[in-house]
C-alpha cells in the first residue's frame, strides 16, 4: 500500500513523529512518501530560534506535498503541531488548497489518520486532530484513529484519536515513540485490507 506522511513542523518535533511513523510503515511493508507542507512564515526569522533553524537545516532533503501526492496515495497520515487548539496554518493552508481535487472525487476512500503534539499536556493536541478529521469526513474519506488498540497508546502518548506528544525544549515529555509506531502499523494494515 502507498502512504503519504505529511506533516507541518516548525521546531522539529513532528518531523520527528513522521520519520518514526515512516520507519515503522517502511518496515511493516508500505511504500512511504515523507513529506512537509510549504512554510509561511518568514524563515528569516529562524536565526533567533536555534531549534526553528536546526529543524530547517535537517529537513531541506524533504519534498513539499502537493495534491499528485494525495491522488498517488491510498491513505495519508498528518502530523502537525497544536496553534491554539487547532491544525497549524501551514498545514491548514495544504488542505484548503486540494479543493479540486476533492471536486473530482480524487480524495473519496482514502483512510486518513492524524497525530500531533503541543508544548503542553492539554494543549489541543485532540482538538487538533479531530479538526483533520472533520476535513477528512468532508472528503469521503475513511478516518482511521488509533483508538486504544495498544499498551503504547495508555503509556507513551495518545489518546483515541490518534498519537500527542507534549513538546519539550529536549524532545518530548512522553516517550512518545511507540505511540507513533502503533499508529503508522495500524494505518498500513487498514489500509493493505482496503486495496486487496
Amino acid at each position: 500500500m502507498k502512504l503519504a506522511i505529511i506533516y507541518y513542523s516548525q521546531t522539529g518535533h513532528n518531523f520527528q513523529m513522521a520519520k518514526w511513523a515512516k520507519e515503522e510503515a517502511e518496515k511493516n511493508g508500505a511504500e512511504v512518501r515523507l513529506l512537509k507542507v510549504k512554510e509561511t512564515l518568514d524563515e528569516s526569522l529562524a536565526e533567533n530560534n536555534p531549534a526553528w533553524k536546526k529543524y530547517l537545516d535537517e529537513s531541506k532533503y524533504i519534498e513539499e506535498a502537493t495534491s499528485d501526492d494525495l491522488i498517488w496515495a491510498d491513505a495519508i497520515l498528518f502530523s502537525t503541531p497544536t496553534r491554539f487548539g487547532n491544525v497549524a496554518s501551514q498545514l491548514k493552508a495544504f488542505i484548503d488548497a486540494q479543493g479540486g481535487i476533492w471536486a473530482q472525487g480524487k480524495l473519496i476512500n482514502k483512510v486518513v489518520s492524524a497525530m500531533s503534539s503541543a508544548q503542553n499536556n492539554n494543549g489541543g493536541q485532540e482538538g487538533t486532530i479531530k479538526a483533520i478529521y472533520t476535513t477528512a469526513a468532508h472528503w469521503g474519506a475513511i478516518i482511521l484513529p488509533i483508538g486504544y488498540t495498544a499498551d503504547e497508546v495508555y503509556t507513551q502518548g495518545g489518546n483515541p484519536y490518534g498519537a500527542s506528544g507534549t513538546a519539550t525544549n529536549d524532545g518530548f515529555a512522553n516517550d512518545l515513540e511507540g505511540a507513533v509506531r502503533v499508529q503508522a502499523k495500524r494505518v498500513v494494515d487498514v489500509t493493505s485490507k482496503l486495496v486487496d
